[in-house]
């Protein structure tokens, strides 16, 4: 199941199930009435994952009930555009040897080797 949020001109955009071949998609609304985010979907995936899983089938099948559209890439947003938390995962040299000084450690000597 490949899944996009497109500009809506909201803040959090609009969840749309896309197939495969990146040509169509399907607005999640049209699916599952109450969902509208991809936020929303990952707060609640049991509830709300099956119907899209279903959609998708049936938009890679070229069959189903729902309407579909193009899928334009260049309305694509972030897939989250307001998350509720950044992660820095980031393990270059100097980040590791900024956090180390930060916490009172020395950097081994080892490691920049």
């Amino acid at each position: 199941m490949k899944l996009a949020t497109l500009r809506n001109g909201t803040r959090d955009g609009q969840l749309v199930v896309v197939s495969r071949d990146l040509r169509r998609c399907v607005v999640a609304r049209d699916v599952v009435p109450d969902l509208i985010t991809m936020q929303q979907l990952l707060d609640a995936w049991h509830t709300f994952a099956p119907g899209l899983q279903t959609a998708s089938d049936a938009l890679n099948a070229a069959r189903g009930h729902w309407p579909t559209r193009a899928f334009d890439e260049a309305a694509a947003m972030a897939p989250l555009p307001r998350a509720y938390q950044w992660c820095d995962g980031s393990a270059y040299v100097t980040h590791v040897e900024l956090v180390r000084k930060a916490r009172g450690a020395e950097m081994p000597s080892s490691f920049w080797t």
